[in-house]
């Protein structure tokens, strides 16, 4: 093992915590075939076979699950070294490492370009996850920042509101209850609903709408992606619970009209959150102060509420 790199570390780790080589691709922001020569490289030096399949499936062998903690510990290391010289740099030379759910990437990658313009030097590390693999990255410490709408409940957190963020009901211009006015939840349920992912953060924020029961909701697909789910409410699939802030281009363009419904939008908030003993770099405090003062007016100002219905 004494010619792995912490590169190879990394990929590894990448690909054991997915369970997809494609997947730690597209994080690493790496091609497929590098991912796996990376790994390919990692085996010939640990003498070990790490992963094996079975049909379209990957697993960790009992040699890689035992890497896996080792490879975690040493890029831990590494992490806090880098960190611990952040410290010397203050905020001009420092990292910042943030992750966002998927509802934020409509905006908030200008929020760290906004950033970075004030403080020159800074070096953005920006990840999008859903509610699980953000969760995760917290707990392992793997991001400095998390920006997510529900807080989490089992791990000791800081987390500060920062912005409001408005959930809406959304269908096709054509759908005829676009014109409807004050809409009961109970005529709402017997549409056919696209939505988000069972343990996703807008699947939560849509059982906080709906009073906590589900259980009425006339589901007709369950879909990953905020933007599939857009689409196939366009094509007339049905009605969709999505977060405002993702539909603003739609609004403008009269692709989606958001329904008047009883009880809506449902305002919640988006909270910047880290584990309670982090000890922040001065890059991380200060970009956390930055959502703080300027995060609300920002995002209304990228993603405006109130376009054409």
């Amino acid at each position: 093992m004494k010619n792995a790199t912490l590169r190879q570390l990394k990929v590894f780790e990448a690909v054991a915590r997915l369970l997809s080589f494609s997947r730690a691709a597209e994080e690493l922001h790496l091609t497929q075939p590098a991912v796996s020569t990376q790994i390919r490289k990692l085996e010939e030096h640990a003498g070990n076979v790490l992963f094996e399949q079975f049909g379209k499936k990957i697993y960790l062998t009992p040699a890689g699950t035992e890497l896996l903690a080792i490879s975690r510990a040493i890029i831990q290391q590494f992490e806090a070294a880098e960190h611990a010289m952040t410290q010397f740099q203050g905020v001009a030379g420092g990292r910042l490492n943030v992750g966002v759910i998927s509802a934020g990437d409509y905006f908030f990658p200008r929020l760290l370009v906004e950033f970075a313009g004030r403080h020159r030097g800074v070096t953005l590390n920006f990840t999008v996850h859903n509610r699980e693999g953000l969760l995760t990255h917290i707990a392992e410490n793997l991001t400095d920042l998390a920006i997510m709408v529900r807080p989490p409940t089992g791990m000791d957190t800081v987390h500060q509101a920062f912005a409001p963020h408005p959930y809406v009901i959304v269908a096709a211009p054509s759908h005829p209850l676009v014109c409807a006015k004050s809409i009961p939840l109970r005529t709402l349920m017997r549409e056919p609903f696209v939505v988000r992912e069972k343990g996703s953060d807008t699947w939560h924020s849509m059982e906080e709408g709906f009073g906590g029961d589900l259980r009425g909701l006339n589901i007709a697909m369950e879909i990953r992606s905020t933007e599939t789910i857009k689409q196939a409410v366009i094509a007339g699939m049905g009605v969709s619970f999505l977060s405002a802030h993702t539909i603003s281009q739609e609004l403008r363009a009269g692709s989606l009209r958001v329904l008047d419904v009883q009880g809506f939008p449902l305002l919640l908030n988006w909270y910047v959150v880290h584990l309670r003993t982090k000890r922040l770099p001065p890059v991380a405090q200060a970009f956390k102060d930055f959502l703080q003062s300027d995060g609300a007016a920002l995002i209304a100002q990228i993603v405006p509420i109130d376009a054409p219905q």
